[in-house]
């Protein structure tokens, strides 16, 4: 339903043209013809602009979203192609399988996590483990008021990643958010590859 536009008082115009009076435009900001217009076209940004690195705000439908909406900047995995079998990943991802080791990350630096994260990975990779719960918090949100969409959660951003760089990559079959069970949007189901004897 549109609302209607209210019209302008009396007193309300008569402020508009009191401070539309006082402004003054000087020669210097002016074109001194069409042509300069012409001429002079608007910078176009560089490739080392910044600013065209900024994210444009949209909702998943396309439209701008409402001023002071939060995104999450880099949504967590689970899109990928299915690398494992379908029924231990729907298991899985339904909190049916327990997993037999798991990691508590939050609380701790990025490279401390990084470090104890790869340690993990490896050495429940050679105990023959199949299904790891790394858990990293939620994370803090940061300013509602921000211009640009904050990133939060450093290490529930960071761990797939971290995941899927060598050396770990090649040990890992799946990746995927946990079951509210086992931590939900603050914890990652991994599932192994047979350690090869």
């Amino acid at each position: 339903m549109a609302r209607r536009r209210r019209s302008l008082t009396q007193e309300e115009k008569a402020l508009w043209s009191r401070v539309a009076d006082s402004v003054e435009m000087r020669e210097r900001d002016l074109p001194q013809s069409m042509a300069d217009i012409e001429q002079d076209p608007m910078p176009q940004p560089t490739p080392a602009d910044p600013m065209l690195h900024v994210p444009q705000l949209l909702r998943p439908t396309g439209r701008p979203a409402k001023p002071g909406a939060r995104f999450d900047a880099a949504p967590a995995p689970g899109r990928e192609s299915l690398a494992m079998d379908r029924r231990a990943f729907e298991k899985m991802v339904r909190g049916r399988l327990k997993p037999q080791a798991r990691i508590d990350l939050h609380g701790m630096t990025a490279a401390h996590a990084h470090d104890a994260l790869r340690g993990f990975i490896l050495r429940t990779h050679g105990n023959g483990v199949r299904l790891a719960l790394v858990i990293t918090g939620k994370g803090k949100r940061g300013a509602d008021d921000a211009i640009i969409p904050e990133r939060y959660g450093v290490l529930r951003h960071q761990v797939p990643q971290w995941l899927r760089l060598p050396p770990l990559h090649s040990l890992i079959l799946q990746i995927a958010p946990a079951h509210r069970s086992h931590g939900g949007d603050g914890a990652y189901y991994v599932y192994l590859r047979r350690a090869r004897g």
